[in-house]
């Protein structure tokens, strides 16, 4: 779970008439949990069924309050509870980091992509815990263990392909200030983990969390002339403009949602009758990873970010658009040579025992997870459409799999959900209301939030697999 001081009321949940358990769920105040989604379509709290509330209350005798990531994740129950399960083992639970370290980490992570909800809380928790003020100030004032890491928190954030045996050589052979194997696959989950989740809080418009609204036993404290409102309210910008969906007229939306499973229908007939040989699969891979690069982000210029959040990070002008500016070629990572299943796995469970397997099941769940449904229609099978947005996803980091015909993703993905996805993956401090709002007009919000928790495990998954690998050709 998250940990952050927020400002809350008590609110009884529905489930047990207020004699029961008696477990008081607070929620946040002021703006709903996203800028996308109106906050009438979100779960209010004390509406949720049973299995939900029991995730909401081990949250709560966690951390003892809701935030909103876990709000807007609530579209999802299955999902949530592995992400909130996992993510309280690698913050909480024992493990080879001390805790302030593990907070300070997810700073460094978070900041990478100007992520201010996130740098927020991981900075009340990282004071809560007991962490110095001081490296607060900036990543110079931190030991020089953690500096160490900021070279792969850049490149796992932005190019991930580039992690090579000596960089890790590097970070455990600095004298007194190496690492140990396990420390570094911790660090390695969380540098992913955040980076990743970065990318829903921006792709879904999560509000901010933290509210400057006078003392109360919550208030998010100064740290010198450093208020960490400042950080929240500085960064998040979003475009307050009218949906896209109000001004198309519902027929034509309703006739994209048709077309998109014709094409669906179509896929699978042509899958049956003839299947691509090796070398034209290899081709067509190598066409859209190539096409993905060319896939702006955003039309937006490169900003610089603010002081409050560039100082957890080096090289501020470090990203994923400014290699592709230079017209060079992300090489092919071929997912039979390595990969989650057959290698990924093992290496973590043995080194930091039991993250493994809570990564491996929020990987399956977020690539399975289907409710037959798309938009207004019911009993779909949407393997075909998942697995596109996924291998997509890895496509744009280089990793093919060579079971699967990377034709079927141009036929799948429209222009407009290529570049959300891309921005949302790769830059995603640049995702706006409009290209939210902009792919699958018709579809509902949970859906798109769905399309989020994609997005973010297949990042998360792409990250580690280069520096597992990179970890694994070191110990060899």
């Amino acid at each position: 779970m998250i940990v952050a001081a927020l400002p809350v009321q008590e609110l009884l949940c529905g489930g047990c008439n207020g004699t029961e358990l008696g477990i008081q769920i607070p929620r946040p105040l002021g703006h709903g949990p996203s800028q996308f989604i109106p906050e009438k379509e979100i779960l209010q709290v004390g509406n949720e069924d049973a299995r939900l509330h029991t995730v909401f209350a081990d949250a709560l005798a966690a951390v003892g309050h809701l935030d909103k990531v876990t709000l807007v994740m609530a579209f999802h129950p299955q999902y949530l509870e592995t992400f909130l399960r996992t993510q309280h083992y690698l913050l909480q639970m024992d493990g080879p980091l001390p805790l302030h370290y593990r907070h300070y980490i997810g700073i460094m992570a978070a900041a990478r992509h100007q992520c201010s909800y996130l740098v927020n809380l991981h900075v009340n928790d990282f004071l809560h815990v007991g962490g110095d003020p001081k490296w607060l100030d900036g990543l110079q004032n931190a030991p020089p263990k953690l500096q160490n890491l900021g070279e792969l928190n850049k490149m796992l954030a932005h190019r991930p392909w580039l992690i090579t045996k000596e960089h890790i050589e590097q970070v455990l052979k600095t004298g007194e200030h190496s690492w140990s194997l396990a420390e570094l696959i911790h660090a390695m989950v969380l540098l992913t983990h955040y980076h990743s989740l970065a990318s829903f809080v921006f792709g879904c418009g999560i509000s901010p969390e933290v509210h400057c609204m006078g003392r109360n036993p919550f208030q998010a404290p100064s740290v010198g002339s450093y208020c960490i409102c400042d950080i929240v309210n500085g960064n998040h910008r979003t475009e307050e403009v009218p949906s896209p969906a109000s001004s198309v007229p519902a027929a034509d939306s309703s006739c994209e949602v048709e077309a998109l499973m014709e094409k669906m229908r179509q896929l699978q007939e042509s899958r049956e009758e003839e299947e691509a040989s090796q070398e034209e699969m290899a081709t067509r891979f190598e066409r859209e990873k190539r096409e993905s690069m060319l896939v702006l982000s955003s039309e937006e210029e490169e900003s610089a970010p603010s002081r409050d959040v560039s100082r957890h990070f080096e090289d501020t002008s470090y990203g994923y658009k400014n290699f592709s500016r230079r017209g060079m070629q992300v090489p092919t990572f071929r997912a039979q040579d390595y990969n989650w299943e057959d290698h990924g796995f093992s290496l973590v469970n043995r080194l930091y025992p039991d993250v493994g397997q809570l990564l491996d099941e929020k990987f399956h769940i977020a690539y399975n997870l289907t409710y037959n449904t798309m938009a207004m229609h019911t009993d779909v099978d949407t393997s075909m459409l998942r697995r596109a947005i996924w291998n997509y996803i890895h496509c744009m980091f280089g990793i093919r799999y060579d079971d699967y015909d990377y034709g079927e993703i141009n036929q799948l993905l429209d222009r407009s959900f290529k570049i959300y996805i891309k921005t949302v993956v790769c830059s995603p401090e640049k995702t706006t209301r409009r290209m939210y709002d902009g792919f699958w007009r018709q579809f509902k919000h949970s859906e798109k939030v769905h399309v989020n928790l994609l997005l973010m495990e297949a990042r998360m998954q792409a990250e580690l697999l280069y520096a597992l690998r990179a970890i694994t050709r070191y110990m060899t």
